[in-house]
Protein backbone atom coordinates (compact mmCIF):
# COMPACT_ATOMS: atom_id res chain seq x y z
CA UNK A 1 0.00 0.00 0.00
CA UNK A 2 1.67 3.08 -1.10
CA UNK A 3 1.46 6.18 1.48
CA UNK A 4 1.65 9.82 0.87
CA UNK A 5 2.30 11.61 4.37
CA UNK A 6 2.26 15.31 5.09
CA UNK A 7 3.74 16.57 8.16
CA UNK A 8 2.54 20.20 8.81
CA UNK A 9 1.50 22.75 11.54
CA UNK A 10 -2.15 24.28 11.90
CA UNK A 11 -1.79 27.64 10.84
CA UNK A 12 -1.90 29.77 14.58
CA UNK A 13 -0.50 33.17 13.81
CA UNK A 14 2.66 33.42 15.92
CA UNK A 15 3.30 29.61 15.61
CA UNK A 16 3.60 29.17 11.91
CA UNK A 17 5.60 31.26 9.21
CA UNK A 18 7.38 33.35 12.02
CA UNK A 19 10.57 33.57 9.92
CA UNK A 20 8.40 35.68 7.71
CA UNK A 21 7.22 38.40 10.36
CA UNK A 22 8.51 40.95 9.42
CA UNK A 23 7.65 42.29 6.96
CA UNK A 24 4.42 40.14 7.14
CA UNK A 25 2.26 40.41 10.16
CA UNK A 26 1.88 37.16 12.17
CA UNK A 27 -1.52 37.15 10.83
CA UNK A 28 -0.62 37.54 7.42
CA UNK A 29 1.93 34.64 7.78
CA UNK A 30 -0.67 32.66 9.02
CA UNK A 31 -2.75 33.07 6.27
CA UNK A 32 -0.24 32.03 3.93
CA UNK A 33 0.20 28.94 5.52
CA UNK A 34 -3.02 27.62 5.50
CA UNK A 35 -3.15 28.42 1.64
CA UNK A 36 0.45 26.04 1.31
CA UNK A 37 -1.13 23.44 3.34
CA UNK A 38 -4.10 23.67 1.29
CA UNK A 39 -2.16 23.47 -1.85
CA UNK A 40 0.05 21.21 -0.98
CA UNK A 41 -3.33 18.78 0.54
CA UNK A 42 -5.07 19.40 -3.11
CA UNK A 43 -1.52 18.10 -4.85
CA UNK A 44 -1.90 15.07 -2.73
CA UNK A 45 -5.39 14.27 -2.88
CA UNK A 46 -4.54 14.13 -6.75
CA UNK A 47 -2.11 11.69 -6.60
CA UNK A 48 -2.38 8.32 -7.05
CA UNK A 49 -1.95 6.78 -3.33
CA UNK A 50 -3.52 4.83 -1.56
CA UNK A 51 -3.05 5.96 1.88
CA UNK A 52 -2.91 9.65 2.50
CA UNK A 53 -1.50 10.92 6.16
CA UNK A 54 -1.77 14.71 7.36
CA UNK A 55 0.59 14.40 10.34
CA UNK A 56 -0.63 17.30 12.20
CA UNK A 57 1.01 19.60 15.38
CA UNK A 58 -2.05 21.46 16.46
CA UNK A 59 -5.94 21.84 15.87
CA UNK A 60 -7.14 19.44 13.00
CA UNK A 61 -10.32 21.75 13.20
CA UNK A 62 -8.08 24.79 11.74
CA UNK A 63 -7.64 23.02 8.89
CA UNK A 64 -9.55 22.01 5.83
CA UNK A 65 -8.59 18.43 4.23
CA UNK A 66 -9.67 16.70 1.03
CA UNK A 67 -11.66 13.52 1.09
CA UNK A 68 -9.11 10.55 1.68
CA UNK A 69 -7.00 12.63 3.91
CA UNK A 70 -6.50 10.79 7.51
CA UNK A 71 -5.89 12.93 10.13
CA UNK A 72 -3.15 12.26 13.27
CA UNK A 73 -1.59 13.68 15.33
CA UNK A 74 1.99 14.73 15.53
CA UNK A 75 4.44 13.41 18.47
CA UNK A 76 6.17 15.71 20.55
CA UNK A 77 10.16 15.84 20.03
CA UNK A 78 12.46 17.89 17.87
CA UNK A 79 11.72 17.41 13.87
CA UNK A 80 14.13 14.56 13.47
CA UNK A 81 12.28 12.40 16.22
CA UNK A 82 8.76 13.85 14.48
CA UNK A 83 9.49 12.87 11.16
CA UNK A 84 10.48 9.60 12.52
CA UNK A 85 7.52 9.04 14.20
CA UNK A 86 5.18 9.91 10.72
CA UNK A 87 7.01 6.99 9.29
CA UNK A 88 5.94 5.18 12.27
CA UNK A 89 2.34 5.55 12.08
CA UNK A 90 2.52 4.68 8.35
CA UNK A 91 4.16 1.65 8.87
CA UNK A 92 1.66 0.86 11.34
CA UNK A 93 -0.55 0.81 9.02
CA UNK A 94 0.99 -1.58 6.93
CA UNK A 95 1.85 0.63 4.38
CA UNK A 96 4.61 0.08 1.84
CA UNK A 97 6.54 2.72 -0.33
CA UNK A 98 6.22 5.96 1.60
CA UNK A 99 6.90 9.46 0.57
CA UNK A 100 6.79 12.26 3.45
CA UNK A 101 6.60 15.97 2.40
CA UNK A 102 6.05 19.24 4.25
CA UNK A 103 3.86 22.23 3.94
CA UNK A 104 6.76 23.98 2.58
CA UNK A 105 6.82 23.54 -0.77
CA UNK A 106 3.14 24.25 -2.57
CA UNK A 107 4.02 24.45 -5.89
CA UNK A 108 4.08 20.43 -6.13
CA UNK A 109 1.71 18.79 -8.16
CA UNK A 110 0.16 15.56 -7.99
CA UNK A 111 2.29 13.92 -10.56
CA UNK A 112 5.72 15.23 -9.28
CA UNK A 113 4.74 13.17 -5.85
CA UNK A 114 3.75 10.18 -7.56
CA UNK A 115 6.95 10.46 -9.33
CA UNK A 116 9.14 11.14 -6.53
CA UNK A 117 7.80 7.75 -4.34
CA UNK A 118 10.66 5.14 -4.23
CA UNK A 119 10.54 2.59 -7.16
CA UNK A 120 11.39 -1.03 -7.60
CA UNK A 121 14.74 0.12 -8.22
CA UNK A 122 15.81 2.23 -5.21
CA UNK A 123 15.37 1.67 -1.45
CA UNK A 124 15.02 5.83 -0.65
CA UNK A 125 14.26 9.15 -2.28
CA UNK A 126 15.03 12.62 -1.01
CA UNK A 127 14.33 16.17 -2.58
CA UNK A 128 17.23 18.78 -1.43
CA UNK A 129 15.61 22.52 -1.43
CA UNK A 130 17.64 24.90 -2.06
CA UNK A 131 18.06 26.49 1.56
CA UNK A 132 20.32 23.38 2.24
CA UNK A 133 17.64 21.05 3.82
CA UNK A 134 15.35 18.83 1.86
CA UNK A 135 11.37 19.13 1.12
CA UNK A 136 10.95 15.44 0.75
CA UNK A 137 11.44 11.73 1.86
CA UNK A 138 10.40 8.56 0.85
CA UNK A 139 11.62 5.28 1.78
CA UNK A 140 10.68 1.90 -0.32
CA UNK A 141 10.46 -0.27 2.75
CA UNK A 142 10.14 1.91 6.29
CA UNK A 143 9.06 -1.29 8.24
CA UNK A 144 11.85 -2.64 7.54
CA UNK A 145 14.39 0.55 8.71
CA UNK A 146 15.84 1.72 11.67
CA UNK A 147 14.39 4.91 11.49
CA UNK A 148 16.14 5.99 14.02
CA UNK A 149 19.51 6.03 13.02
CA UNK A 150 18.25 7.67 9.67
CA UNK A 151 16.97 10.60 11.09
CA UNK A 152 17.56 11.04 14.96
CA UNK A 153 20.10 14.02 15.84
CA UNK A 154 20.02 15.38 12.13
CA UNK A 155 20.28 18.92 12.51
CA UNK A 156 17.27 20.86 11.46
CA UNK A 157 16.63 23.70 9.40
CA UNK A 158 20.40 24.21 8.86
CA UNK A 159 22.38 24.80 5.18
CA UNK A 160 23.71 21.58 5.54
CA UNK A 161 20.67 19.38 6.58
CA UNK A 162 20.18 18.01 3.53
CA UNK A 163 23.37 16.98 2.59
CA UNK A 164 23.61 15.36 6.31
CA UNK A 165 20.31 13.55 5.97
CA UNK A 166 21.36 12.49 2.35
CA UNK A 167 24.97 11.25 3.61
CA UNK A 168 22.37 8.77 6.25
CA UNK A 169 20.56 7.19 3.82
CA UNK A 170 23.85 6.21 1.59
CA UNK A 171 25.95 5.19 4.81
CA UNK A 172 23.60 3.06 5.57
CA UNK A 173 23.51 1.23 2.46
CA UNK A 174 20.69 2.00 0.95
CA UNK A 175 20.51 3.03 -3.04
CA UNK A 176 18.90 6.40 -3.13
CA UNK A 177 17.38 8.71 -6.08
CA UNK A 178 17.82 12.41 -6.20
CA UNK A 179 14.92 14.04 -6.30
CA UNK A 180 14.41 17.68 -8.35
CA UNK A 181 15.51 20.31 -5.87
CA UNK A 182 13.19 22.74 -4.97
CA UNK A 183 12.26 25.98 -3.39
CA UNK A 184 10.76 26.21 -0.39
CA UNK A 185 9.10 28.96 1.70
CA UNK A 186 11.17 30.29 4.97
CA UNK A 187 11.25 33.65 4.45
CA UNK A 188 9.91 36.88 2.38
CA UNK A 189 12.91 35.97 -0.36
CA UNK A 190 11.67 33.18 -0.90
CA UNK A 191 7.74 34.16 -2.39
CA UNK A 192 8.78 35.38 -5.30
CA UNK A 193 9.81 32.32 -7.21
CA UNK A 194 7.52 29.71 -5.06
CA UNK A 195 4.87 32.39 -6.99
CA UNK A 196 6.43 32.32 -10.18
CA UNK A 197 6.72 28.43 -9.82
CA UNK A 198 2.43 28.09 -9.16
CA UNK A 199 1.11 31.27 -10.23
CA UNK A 200 -3.10 29.62 -9.89
CA UNK A 201 -1.82 28.79 -6.34
CA UNK A 202 -3.77 29.63 -3.50
CA UNK A 203 -0.63 30.70 -1.94
CA UNK A 204 0.11 32.64 -4.73
CA UNK A 205 -2.95 34.46 -4.10
CA UNK A 206 -2.57 34.73 -0.47
CA UNK A 207 1.34 36.07 -0.92
CA UNK A 208 -0.18 39.37 -3.67
CA UNK A 209 -3.09 40.05 -0.97
CA UNK A 210 -0.76 40.36 1.65
CA UNK A 211 0.65 43.67 0.21
CA UNK A 212 3.68 43.89 0.62
CA UNK A 213 6.51 44.34 -1.87
CA UNK A 214 8.00 41.22 -3.12
CA UNK A 215 12.13 41.10 -3.50
CA UNK A 216 12.63 40.19 -7.36
CA UNK A 217 13.85 36.90 -7.81
CA UNK A 218 17.30 35.88 -7.30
Amino acid sequence: MSTLIVIAKAPVPGKVKTRLTPPLTPTQAARLARASLADTLDAAATARFELRLLVLDGDPALVSTPPGVTVVPQTGGGLDRRLAAAFGEAAARDSGPTLLIGMDTPQVTGPLLEACMPSALEEATIGLAEDGGFWALGFRHPRELALDRLLFDVPMSTDHTGAVQMGRLISAGLSTRILPVLRDVDTVADLPAVIAAAPASRFAAAARSAGTTLPVPA
